[in-house]
């Protein structure tokens, strides 16, 4: 039912386990582990020197993730499996998730446990453990793939109407840009905190000939048609990652509070328009696919990418702070 390309390399900021280590309980100097072996109330602590490291990842089907060749950390080819959800606590009060990932080699044993934090950890803090999910681990992932519009997000209709995404609904016709006018299939909704990697990105009104103000998850891609290859990447078309555009003028991150985040589900991958801006829908993959009701997956069975595969953009020429202002004029002359 997903697209059989090869899903991009994802990158994601860990910690090792021996920078997470207990301070307070009853596995006090015992460094993190798997779920079996954690204890409610134990309380952990980074390394005062601790450095989070890129741990690269390939999705290879539904339920089995390995690391990428060029990964900062682990073993290229070895295993990585989700073993846990986890919700911390710090003295203040403030929750923080996180995601116990562990790396496995060819015989099953365990090579490497990591911590992916869902939002930033504070050395010399500790973490009191209040919650161990082993079933939530693969959710909360596959949230953090997701592209997500916030509340208000005005969707352009087959009419030319704007919509705000929280009154669409299945059946809903939405103007496409490649397949004209297309039927909502599903429309995810969820409220999460707005921190780390959930916390969304603002693009301030007219940064990318957007109307108004677009709000989205770090990792929702915009589609960018470029009249002229300002950017150095060798083709007009571009999918371009939100959180890649942050400059802390135009393109901001939106930390703190709770946000609402919503999903579009289309028969295929589409590109559709949100405050004027071409922005991706959801894409079923292997990554994304838990979030998806089985009933609903179900009867996509040929949701595929529909042609844009192998559009998007490398970090590495956006990292500049006029990154945003290059793509405006490269869309525009």
């Amino acid at each position: 039912m997903t697209d059989t390309a090869p899903s991009p390399a994802q990158s994601l900021p860990v910690f090792r386990a021996h920078d997470f280590v207990v301070s307070e309980g009853a596995n006090l100097g015992d460094t993190l582990a798997c779920a079996d072996d954690l204890l409610l109330d134990d309380a952990y602590m980074l390394a005062p020197m601790a450095q989070p490291v890129r741990l690269s990842i390939h999705a290879t089907d539904t339920s089995h993730l390995t690391v990428a060749p060029g990964s900062a950390c682990g073993t290229p080819g070895a295993a990585i499996h989700l073993d846990c959800a986890l919700t911390l606590m710090s003295p203040d009060g403030q929750i923080t998730d996180a995601v116990v990932m562990v790396e496995v080699d060819d015989a099953g044993h365990i090579e490497q446990i990591y911590l992916l934090p869902l939002a930033a950890l504070s050395p010399r803090t500790p973490y009191a453990l209040v919650g161990i999910d082993p079933d939530d681990a693969r959710t909360k992932f596959a949230h953090m793939a997701c592209a997500r519009f916030t509340r208000g997000t005005h969707i352009t209709m087959s009419s030319g109407a704007q919509k705000p995404i929280e009154e669409l609904a299945v059946g809903d016709r939405i103007l496409t840009r490649n397949d004209g006018v297309q039927e909502v299939r599903w429309v995810g909704q969820s409220t999460v905190r707005a921190t780390g990697d959930f916390a969304p990105i603002r693009i301030r009104a007219g940064t990318l000939n957007n109307d108004r103000d677009l709000i989205v998850s770090p990792d929702h891609r915009l589609f960018i048609y470029q009249r002229q290859d300002r950017l150095g990447a060798g083709r007009s078309e571009l999918l371009v990652k939100a959180r890649h555009l942050v400059n802390g003028d135009s393109v901001t991150v939106q930390d703190g509070g709770f946000v609402d985040y919503f999903e579009l589900l289309f028969d295929t991958h589409q590109i559709i328009y949100a405050e004027g801006i071409a922005a991706e829908s959801m894409l079923i993959d292997t990554r994304t696919k838990p979030v998806v009701p089985e009933d609903v997956s179900a009867l996509l069975t040929q949701h595929t990418a529909a042609g844009l595969s192998g559009l998007d953009v490398t970090e590495t020429l956006l990292d500049r702070p006029d990154a945003a202002e290059i793509l405006r004029r490269a869309s525009t002359r």
